[in-house]
């Protein structure tokens, strides 16, 4: 009876210990909105660069196809902070004429 507790007690204090020991993945979606990318928008630049530079915008309007939307969300799998940034571009005539949104990480705990 005894050997049994003591089996039972040492089986349920591994389990315990094991569940720290469990890995969570970092959850990233949307685009990647670095500062060092953001720094290198320029109000001119055309279509085309703003693309290369950032990749597809996440959000296109369908009634206003001058305005993309980027929206980056990450989630830290080692101590839940969030990262949240959504930025606005606009064009006129295909060239860069207004930058809005997010310029630094907005951290959450």
């Amino acid at each position: 009876m005894k050997s049994r507790l003591i089996i039972i007690f040492a089986l349920l204090g591994m389990i315990v210990s094991f569940t720290g020991c469990l890995y969570r993945v970092d959850i990233h979606q949307g685009n990647r909105i670095d500062n060092k990318v953001i720094e290198q928008l320029e109000l001119g630049m055309t279509r085309r660069q703003v693309e290369f530079l950032l990749g597809e915008p996440s959000v296109v309007d369908l009634y206003r196809p001058d305005v993309w939307h980027y929206v980056m969300y990450y989630k830290s799998g080692e101590d839940d902070s969030e990262q949240k940034r959504v930025l606005r571009l606009k064009f006129d005539n295909d060239l860069l004429s207004e930058i809005n949104g997010d310029r630094n990480l907005v951290l959450d705990s």
